[in-house]
C-alpha cells in the first residue's frame, strides 16, 4: 500500500471511530479529524449557489437552498459557518467548479471547506448541483447532482449535508431523522412529531385525553404509546401512515412507558396486572411473550424498559434497592440484574445510546432533576445539565452526537437539545402548551 493510502486509511479510520459531537481541527496532512468539543469547529463557507440561468426563481432557489445548507451544517455543532461578508470572491459570479476556485482568497478568511454549486429550474423542476473542497488542499472531496421539484429543496439540502458528514464522521448524521414528543397545546396531552430540528410540528395523536411516551417502531412507520382514552392507561399503537390505531394492552392495572424492541415488531412495556409494575415483552397484537424482570416483591416498581442496541441487555428504572427509583442493567439471555447507579437518591428514564457503550438517564440532584451519563458497565456518572428547572427524559440522536431532552429552565417544560458532552445546549421549538417526553426516531425517513 502506497504512503498516501496508508495517510488517507488512517485519517478514515480516525474519523470512522472519534464521533463524538465536537471541534474538527486540520491536521499537518490537511485532513479534517473529529478530535475534542471544547476545541474550535471546522470553518465552512456555503457561498450563494449559481443560477444557471439567472431568473428571478433560480436567484431565491439559489439563496433558499445555500441558507438551508448553512442552518443544518451549523446545527450540527461540527461546523463554524463563515459570515458572506468576509467572502473575497462570489463562485455564484466567478464559478463554482475547481478550475474557477480561487483557494488563496478562501484561506485568507480562514476557510477549512467551501460548499459551492448552481441551481437550475425549469417549470418546477430543479437540478441542483453542490461541491464540496478540501481548502487547504485545493481538493474536490465531494460532487453530488440532485433532481426533482421545487418543493424539494430541502430535502436536497439534506442529502448533500449528509454527505458531508458522512465524509467526516463515516455516520449518516441525523438529518433524515425525527422527534416525537408529548404536547398539551390542545388541552390535552397528545402526541406530536417534528423533524430531527424541530421543523414542521405536527400532532400525531387525538385522543382528547392523558396521551404520553411516545416510541417509535424500529422502521419508523409506527408510534406506540401510553393514552388513559380509555380512562385507564393502557399502550397503543398508531400507523403513521394508515392512521390506524391498535389497542396493544387490554389487560387491568397500569400500562405504561412501551418501547420497541430492537429490529422487531415486539414491543415491551411496564404492566401491573399481577401486582406491582413488571417489564414485559408482547407482541404488537397484544400476546405476552414473557416476563422480563421477575417478580422481586408483591408491590415493586419496574418501568421504563430501554434496550441495548444488539438487543441482549435490557436498562430499566426499578425500587428493588430501596424507596426510590435506580437504574438496573439485565441480562436477557442470563436473566442477571446488575444495579448501575449509586449517586442521587432518585434516577429514572433510562436510554441507551446507539453505540451501545452510554446510557443517559434523569437524576435528581438538590431537589431538582438533571440529565446525566454513565458507562453501560458502570461507573462514575457525568452531570449533562445545571440549569435552573428540571431536565428529565434523555433520548439519543440516531448517530449518537446529541441528546434531546424536556427541560423548565425558562419556564413551562419545552423541548431542547445538546451534544453529549452538555455543549451548545439550546431549545428546539416553542409550542402552545409544554412539551415533554421527546424520543428520537432513527434516521430513515428520506
Amino acid at each position: 500500500m502506497s504512503r498516501r493510502s496508508l495517510k488517507w486509511t488512517a485519517w478514515t479510520m480516525a474519523l470512522v471511530c472519534v464521533m463524538a459531537v465536537g471541534a474538527l481541527a486540520q491536521e499537518d496532512d490537511g485532513y479534517i479529524t473529529i478530535t475534542n468539543p471544547f476545541i474550535k469547529k471546522a470553518p465552512i463557507a456555503v457561498p450563494l449557489l449559481k443560477p444557471v440561468s439567472r431568473t428571478q426563481a433560480e436567484a431565491k432557489l439559489a439563496d433558499d437552498a445555500s441558507k438551508t445548507l448553512s442552518g443544518l451544517l451549523d446545527y450540527t455543532g461540527y461546523f463554524k459557518i463563515i459570515d458572506r461578508a468576509a467572502f473575497l470572491e462570489e463562485p455564484s459570479v466567478k464559478g463554482v467548479t475547481l478550475p474557477n476556485i480561487n483557494f488563496k482568497n478562501w484561506t485568507l478568511i480562514g476557510t477549512e471547506l467551501l460548499v459551492t454549486g448552481s441551481v437550475q429550474e425549469t417549470a418546477g423542476a430543479i437540478t441542483v448541483e453542490f461541491y464540496l473542497y478540501d481548502i487547504a488542499r485545493a481538493n474536490l472531496l465531494v460532487s453530488k447532482r440532485y433532481k426533482g421539484k421545487t418543493e424539494n429543496l430541502r430535502e436536497i439540502a439534506r442529502r448533500f449535508g449528509t454527505e458531508i458528514i458522512r465524509k467526516f464522521t463515516g455516520s449518516d448524521g441525523i438529518f433524515f431523522s425525527k422527534l416525537a414528543f408529548t404536547s398539551s397545546g390542545t388541552g390535552n396531552k397528545e402526541v406530536y412529531i417534528c423533524d430531527f430540528d424541530g421543523a414542521f410540528p405536527k400532532q400525531a395523536t387525538r385522543t382528547r385525553s392523558i396521551t404520553m411516551s411516545p416510541s417509535w417502531s424500529p422502521d419508523g412507520k409506527m408510534l406506540a404509546y401510553t393514552s388513559y382514552q380509555s380512562g385507564r392507561p393502557r399502550v397503543y399503537t398508531k400507523n403513521l401512515f394508515s392512521g390506524d390505531v391498535s389497542l396493544v394492552t387490554p389487560m387491568g392495572g397500569t400500562n405504561i412507558t412501551p418501547t420497541w424492541f430492537p429490529g422487531s415488531s415486539d414491543i415491551a412495556a411496564s404492566l401491573s396486572f399481577e401486582g406491582g409494575p413488571g417489564i414485559y415483552l408482547l407482541t404488537r397484537g397484544g400476546k405476552i411473550r414473557k416476563r422480563i424482570t421477575n417478580k422481586w416483591s408483591e408491590w415493586g416498581i419496574d418501568l421504563c424498559p430501554s434496550f441495548s442496541p444488539d438487543g441482549k441487555y435490557m436498562a430499566f428504572a426499578s425500587n428493588r434497592a430501596g424507596t426510590h427509583q435506580q437504574i438496573f442493567v439485565q441480562n436477557l439471555a442470563t436473566g442477571n440484574v446488575k444495579r448501575l447507579t449509586y449517586q442521587g437518591s432518585y434516577n429514572t428514564t433510562p436510554s441507551w445510546s446507539p453505540s451501545g457503550r452510554k446510557i443517559a438517564y434523569t437524576g435528581r440532584v438538590n431537589g431538582r432533576y438533571q440529565i446525566f451519563i454513565i458507562d453501560a458497565g458502570g461507573g462514575e456518572p457525568q452531570q449533562l445539565t445545571r440549569s435552573a428547572g428540571d431536565n428529565e427524559s434523555p433520548t439519543w440522536a440516531p448517530d449518537g452526537s446529541m441528546i434531546a431532552f424536556s427541560s423548565t429552565r425558562e419556564g413551562a417544560s419545552r423541548i431542547y437539545v445538546m451534544t453529549t458532552y452538555g455543549t451548545e445546549q439550546r431549545r428546539l421549538l416553542t409550542l402552545p402548551g409544554e412539551q415533554t417526553n421527546p424520543k428520537w426516531s432513527a434516521n430513515i425517513f428520506r
